[in-house]
C-alpha cells in the first residue's frame, strides 16, 4: 500500500498562524467548561455538562445513524441506498451539540475539535479500519475558512485509534454551493462529481469524517467516489446527526 500522506498546509501561512493562535487560546482556557463556565479541569467540559450532551437512540438505522423502531435499515436508506455503508454518530444535531459544533466550524475554537474527536474514536472502538480521510473542502472554502474541520476531527480520531491518515487522496474539484443554504431535496446534485480521487484504493476499508450529517449527500458523493478506486467498505464517522426537517432542530452549517 502506498504511504498515505499525513497532515499538509492549510489554507495561507497567515491561516496556519490564525490556526496555532487559536490552539494556544484553547489551551489556556481549557480550565473552564466551555458552556456553563464552571471548572473542568483539562476537558472541555465539566461533568454536568458532558452528561447532559443530547444521546442518538439506541436504536439508528445502521447505515445512516437515523433513528428507527427496532434498529433496522429505515426506509430511505432501502430505497435510495447511499454510497457509504455504516454511519457512526456521537448526538442528534440540537442544543447544546450545535452551539459546540458552530464554535468549533464558524468560531475557529478547536478545542471541540479534539473533544469530538477522542470521542469519536471511542465510539468506533470496535471498527477495524486501513485508512482515515476526512471529507475535503473546496480550496477557495479552504482559504476562506482557515481550516478543515472535518480534518481537526480526523487528525485526533486516527492518532488515537493508530490508524493511517491521508489528506490527499480525496480532492473537492468544483466550488460547490454551501449546503446549509439548499434545501434537502437539492443536495445531492449539488455535490454530484464534486469530489476527485488522487490514487488506488483496491480493498482498504475507509473511515470518511465529518462533523455533521443531515443527508449524508456530501458523505455519500464522497464515498461513491472512493469505491470507484477501489474501496472495499466506507464507513461515515460524525459528531452529530441531524433529524429529517419534521423533528430536526436547526441544521444550519451541515452536509
Amino acid at each position: 500500500m502506498d504511504q498515505p500522506a499525513h497532515s499538509h498546509g492549510e489554507g495561507s501561512p497567515k491561516g496556519t498562524a490564525r490556526r496555532l493562535l487559536r490552539e494556544l487560546s484553547d489551551l489556556l482556557l481549557a480550565q473552564d467548561c466551555l458552556l456553563c463556565g464552571a471548572g473542568s479541569g483539562n476537558s472541555l467540559l465539566c461533568h454536568a455538562c458532558a452528561a447532559d450532551l443530547p444521546q442518538l437512540s439506541e436504536q439508528c438505522c445502521p447505515q445512516c445513524a437515523l433513528p428507527t423502531p427496532f434498529g433496522e435499515r429505515c426506509g430511505r436508506c432501502i430505497a435510495q441506498p447511499p454510497h457509504f455503508d455504516a454511519t457512526l454518530a456521537l448526538h442528534p444535531y440540537a442544543f447544546p451539540v450545535d452551539v459546540l459544533i458552530q464554535s468549533f466550524k464558524y468560531g475557529h475554537r478547536l478545542a471541540p475539535g479534539a473533544y469530538f474527536g477522542a470521542a469519536l474514536a471511542q465510539k468506533a472502538a470496535a471498527i477495524e479500519a486501513d485508512l482515515v480521510v476526512p471529507l475535503p473542502l473546496h480550496a477557495a472554502r479552504l482559504r476562506e475558512r482557515g481550516f478543515n474541520q472535518a480534518l481537526e476531527l480526523a487528525r485526533t480520531l486516527a492518532s488515537a485509534r493508530g490508524w493511517p491518515l491521508d489528506t490527499r487522496v480525496c480532492t473537492r474539484q468544483h466550488p460547490t454551493s454551501t449546503q446549509a443554504n439548499l434545501p434537502w431535496r437539492e443536495r445531492a446534485a449539488n455535490v454530484r462529481n464534486a469530489f476527485h480521487c488522487t490514487r488506488d484504493l483496491a480493498g482498504l476499508r475507509i473511515v470518511l469524517v465529518d462533523d455533521v450529517m443531515t443527508t449524508g449527500a456530501s458523505l455519500s458523493e464522497c464515498a461513491r467516489t472512493l469505491k470507484l478506486h477501489g474501496a472495499a467498505q466506507v464507513s461515515a464517522l460524525v459528531v452529530a446527526r441531524a433529524l429529517p426537517p419534521d423533528g430536526a432542530a436547526d441544521t444550519r452549517g451541515n452536509t
